[in-house]
């Protein structure tokens, strides 16, 4: 009996990381970028570039397996991607913004204490893609 409770424990918590709602009033907010950073739960990056740039990185983006977006455009001048884990479904979400003449992108995860460099992985594999002309 007490084998089953861990069972139907652990599938429950795999089902609500799978299922649980992302509310864009968390999670697409200013990433507040002053400096590159590298962080145990994620990283943050600011580079040169506007609108244009901006809509060639969300295109980027968006041609990344299990990424979608969760709030706004390119053209409103902020975006906030969730990207999935392929086995377990973890979400993790970046935020892009426009600021002047730079973006601001912001990549977290949800769950956990450490992102194990996932995060930073994906934005420099982005940023390269971009530096190499998409």
């Amino acid at each position: 009996m007490f084998f089953w409770l861990i069972v139907l424990v652990v599938i429950g918590g795999l089902a609500w990381i799978r299922l649980a709602p992302s509310d864009p009033a968390v999670w697409h907010v200013d990433p507040q970028v002053t400096a590159d950073q590298d962080l145990a739960s994620g990283v943050r990056r600011r580079i040169d570039g506007g609108a244009e740039t901006f809509q060639e990185l969300h295109r980027i983006i968006l041609e990344e397996p299990r990424t979608e977006v969760l709030a706004g455009t390119p053209t409103e001048g902020r975006v906030t991607y969730v990207s999935r884990s392929l086995w377990m479904g973890f979400p993790d979400y970046t935020t892009v913004q426009q600021a002047e003449d730079h973006l601001e992108l912001y990549a977290r995860q949800r769950f956990g204490q450490s992102d194990l460099g996932v995060n930073r992985k994906r934005v420099e594999g982005w940023l390269a893609d971009l530096r190499a002309g998409g």
